[in-house]
C-alpha cells in the first residue's frame, strides 16, 4: 500500500480553506493526511469589511469559524514562524507560552496572502489605521467614536479641528469604500453630539493617481470622485502623503494636513513569511507556472496574494477572491492527481467583474464588460456579494442587519477605550477602593493581554519584578 500523503496548508483566507474543502472531497483519508494552519479560527469575507467600520453589520456575520467549514481536516491555530522547503518541513509557534513546533509535509501549499505595504515611511505603521483585517474594522471604528466624544465637550473646542478631520490614503477598491464608509458613519453618528454640526467633519481621500478606483477605468472612476465631492468628502488626486507626525500629514506638493486619524489603504505587500523566502521574487511574492507549482522545489504550491501565477498572456491575474477561490480548486485537483500520478491541468480564468459601494446606497462595477453606477450597481453589490458569503447563518444575519440599518440610526457604543490607564482613576476596573493609592514611583503598568479593538489591558507590578506570563 502507498504510504500516505501529508499536505500542509498555510493560510486560513479564502484560497487556503477553499484547498482544504476541495481536498476533502476528493482524497480519502486512507490517501492523505489534510492539515490548514492559520492565525486566527475564521475566514473573513473582506468585501464587506468597511460595512464593519461602518457600523452596518455586527463584527461577526462576516466572520466564519473554519471548523465550521471543514470536516476532517486538521486544523491548527499558530504563527508560521519559518518553512524550510529542502527538508520538508514547516515551524510553527503557538499557545500563550508561544511554543515551537515543526511540521513536515510532502505536499506545502502556500497561501499566506498579504499585509499592508507601508513603503517605509517613517511613523507610518505606528500613526495609522488599516483596513485589513477584522480586528483592523473594529479598532476603527471605534476610534471614530472615540474622536467624537473627544471633540464633543466645550472645553474641545480649539483642538476640534484635528479630532473631526480624518485622512484616508488610497483610492483603489478598498480606500474609496473606507472613506465612503466612514463619512456615512460620522454623518450619521454626530447626531448625538450636541456640541457637534456636520460642518465640524472633515473627511479627505489622497491618491496618487488621476483617477479614483483605476481597475475599473476613468468613467467609473470620474463618476465615484464626483459622487463623494457631492457628499463633502476632499478628493486630492495625484498627491500622495510624503510625511506623518502626531500634529499631522504633509503631501508630497507641500500641503500639510493637521489630524490625528489617518487611514492607510495605498497598497498591500506579500506576508514577511513567504518574502523572506529565498525562492521569492524582487516583489516577495512565490513564482509559480501555470499549474500552481513552484518550480525547482518538490511539493510546493503557491496561490492567492502571496503569489505571481501567469495567466499565459504575458501578465499575471490579480489578487482577488475569486481568483483565489479558483485558484484553489485547480490547486487542489493538481495536488490529486500528482498524488495518483494523473495529469495536472493549468488554470485559467477571466475576471468576471468587480463592484465597488461608494455610500449613500450608491455603488460602481464593472460585470462581463458592461459599466454600471449608481443604485443598481449598489444593489447588484450587495446582492453578489451575499450570495457569495459563506454559510446561511451568516447570510440571514447580513440581512437582517441591512433592515435594521435601514430604519435606525447608527449605533454608537465604543467597545474599548483609548484613553491610558491610570491607577489614580476611581472608576479604572482595576482600581480597589478599599486599597490605598499606588506609589507611582515603585510601580509600573505592565500589558497582561489586548482587549477587543486592540486596546492594551495593563496590570500594575512593583519595578523589580519581572512581568509575568499569563
Amino acid at each position: 500500500m502507498k504510504r500516505r500523503q501529508t499536505i500542509l496548508i498555510l493560510g486560513g483566507g479564502f484560497a487556503g480553506v477553499e484547498v482544504a474543502r476541495e481536498l476533502e472531497k476528493l482524497l480519502s483519508p486512507d490517501e492523505a493526511i489534510l492539515q490548514l494552519v492559520s492565525r486566527g479560527n475564521f475566514v473573513l469575507f473582506t468585501p464587506m469589511l468597511h460595512e464593519i467600520a461602518a457600523s452596518d453589520l455586527d463584527i461577526s456575520t462576516i466572520a466564519n469559524p473554519i471548523r465550521k467549514m471543514i470536516r476532517r481536516t486538521e486544523f491548527i491555530v499558530a504563527d508560521v514562524e519559518n518553512i524550510d522547503t529542502d527538508n520538508k518541513s514547516v515551524k510553527v509557534v503557538h499557545g500563550f507560552e508561544r511554543r515551537s513546533h515543526s511540521l513536515t509535509y510532502d505536499h506545502l501549499v502556500l497561501a499566506l496572502g498579504s499585509v499592508p505595504n507601508f513603503h517605509g515611511m517613517a511613523g507610518l505603521q505606528e500613526r495609522a489605521l488599516t483596513m485589513k483585517s477584522l480586528e483592523d474594522a473594529i479598532l476603527l471604528r471605534n476610534r471614530m467614536i472615540a474622536h467624537l466624544e473627544e471633540a464633543d465637550p466645550t472645553y474641545s473646542e480649539a483642538s476640534r479641528n484635528g479630532l473631526l478631520t480624518i485622512v484616508v490614503a488610497g483610492g483603489g477598491f478598498a480606500g474609496v469604500e473606507t472613506v465612503a464608509g466612514i463619512h456615512d458613519f460620522m454623518q450619521s453618528a454626530i447626531r448625538s453630539y450636541s456640541n457637534l454640526q456636520p460642518l465640524h467633519i472633515r473627511v479627505v481621500l489622497v491618491h496618487a493617481g488621476a483617477h479614483l478606483l483605476p481597475e475599473l477605468g476613468e468613467q467609473l472612476g470620474s463618476y465615484t470622485e464626483k459622487k463623494l465631492r457631492e457628499r463633502g468628502i476632499e478628493v486630492l488626486t495625484q498627491r500622495r502623503l510624503k510625511s506623518i507626525t502626531d500634529e499631522g500629514v504633509t503631501l508630497d506638493d507641500g500641503m500639510f494636513i493637521r489630524t490625528s486619524f489617518v487611514v492607510w489603504a495605498a497598497g498591500n505587500s506579500p506576508s514577511p513569511v513567504v518574502a523572506g523566502l529565498p525562492f521569492a521574487n524582487r516583489g516577495g511574492r512565490i513564482d509559480t507556472n501555470l499549474m500552481l507549482q513552484v518550480e525547482l522545489k518538490e511539493g510546493v504550491w503557491a496561490l492567492g496574494d502571496c503569489a505571481s501565477i501567469p495567466d499565459g498572456n504575458g501578465g499575471f491575474h490579480p489578487p482577488t477572491a475569486q481568483h483565489a477561490l479558483r485558484q484553489a480548486r485547480t490547486a487542489a485537483r493538481n495536488i490529486v492527481a500528482s498524488i495518483r500520478g494523473g495529469a495536472l491541468n493549468p488554470y485559467s480564468f477571466r475576471t468576471i467583474g468587480q463592484l465597488a459601494a461608494i455610500g449613500r446606497r450608491t455603488g460602481v462595477g464593472q460585470l462581463f464588460g458592461r459599466r454600471f453606477s449608481g443604485f443598481i450597481a449598489w444593489w447588484m453589490w450587495r446582492t453578489i456579494y451575499l450570495s457569495k458569503l459563506p454559510g446561511l447563518e451568516k447570510r440571514l444575519r447580513v440581512v437582517l442587519d441591512w433592515t435594521l440599518d435601514l430604519v435606525f440610526a447608527k449605533d454608537t457604543v465604543q467597545y474599548t477605550s483609548f484613553r491610558p490607564f491610570s491607577q489614580s482613576t476611581p472608576s479604572s476596573p482595576f482600581h480597589d477602593p478599599e486599597q490605598p493609592p499606588h506609589d507611582a514611583e515603585m510601580d509600573r503598568p505592565t500589558p497582561i493581554g489586548f482587549g477587543l479593538g486592540g486596546s492594551t489591558i495593563w496590570k500594575a507590578e512593583p519595578i523589580e519584578d519581572t512581568p509575568k506570563s499569563l
